[in-house]
């Protein structure tokens, strides 16, 4: 039986010079990459919001908007932040290296590229991201909900819990960009008041605290680290579970239902496999009376209007 292939590694190659494009599109598919390629920056901010590349190789000078914009704007957007870019360009200054880091980029090479140098650093950035994004994973399955900003409150890193948290708390596809708004002035205060600063920040949503953020440090460079809870949601939890007698977990799961989650988001948001979830909801229905997680939901909205 044949081993099965697996998937290439996507380079994103972004430069205006269709003979630079050649050379290192055939260097890099011949080292197995599959390649994607953009002729400017905004082409390449484009590319992204449909298809996740592995890595960026991104020219410095292009017309319209330089490489240090788009790698900017692309390290902007916390979907895509942790993909290394790789600044490539003929342009040597001291000032020229130290502008593209700032930007985001994790390292530099000058034109004339060198293939194998090339191929030698893309495998290093390659592997240091696969690191990261497994430890975020690890803490993911763990059911951790952090997420690390950088000093002006831009989300720098978020685990997959602790988005879809952020998501269902502010009932929105884009609460990340919503809660970045309030990290970037907790961080500005912290910054006038010094450390002696509550670490906590508290999200209003519909006149009620949604969302803890707990300020845990600094974890890096410009990187600091926050813990999430949903505030609201455990106060509704206690509610349910003393109304209706259900447990801990029971109650969360009726809470999520009752605000229009499918059984497999509420999985996803409390950790849960579709199974498990499946088990709690006929517990659930027992306990309330009910047939179906129509009635339920509808039982559980009118004892939370009432408090």
């Amino acid at each position: 039986m044949a081993e099965p292939t697996l998937p290439r590694d996507i380079v994103l190659l972004v430069d205006d010079s269709p003979d630079a494009l050649g050379f290192l599109t055939d260097a890099l598919e011949q080292s197995g990459f599959s390649v994607l390629i953009a002729t400017s920056g905004s082409a390449a901010l484009n590319i992204v919001e449909r298809i996740t590349p592995d890595l960026i190789l991104l020219d410095a000078v292009m017309p319209a908007m330089d490489g240090f914009e788009t790698c900017r704007r692309l390290k902007a957007n916390a979907g895509i932040a942790q993909i290394p870019v790789v600044f490539m360009t003929g342009l040597t200054e001291t000032e020229h290296v130290v502008h593209a880091l700032e930007s985001g980029g994790v390292d530099y090479l000058t034109k004339p590229i060198n293939v194998d140098e090339l191929r030698a650093r893309i495998r290093v950035h390659l592997r240091n991201a696969r690191s990261a994004q497994s430890a975020r994973v690890a803490l993911d399955a763990a059911g951790r909900h952090l997420l690390a900003v950088k000093g002006n409150g831009a989300i720098h890193w978020s685990t997959p819990q602790a988005t879809r948290l952020i998501n269902a708390a502010t009932g929105s596809d884009d609460g990340l960009d919503l809660a970045s708004k309030h990290i970037a002035a907790f961080m500005l205060e912290r910054e006038r008041l010094g450390p002696g600063r509550d670490n906590l920040l508290s999200i209003s949503n519909g006149g009620q605290s949604a969302l803890q953020f707990t300020f845990l440090g600094a974890i890096g460079a410009d990187e600091y680290l926050f813990r999430l809870t949903a505030t609201n949601q455990r106060a509704d939890d206690d509610i349910l579970r003393q109304h209706f007698s259900l447990t801990q977990r029971e109650s969360e799961v009726l809470l999520w239902l009752a605000k229009g989650k499918s059984n497999r988001d509420i999985g996803e948001i409390l950790g849960l496999s579709a199974r498990t979830v499946n088990k709690h909801l006929e517990q659930i229905y027992v306990k309330l009376g009910v047939e179906n997680r129509a009635s339920a939901a509808v039982k559980a909205a009118h004892v939370l209007h009432e408090v």
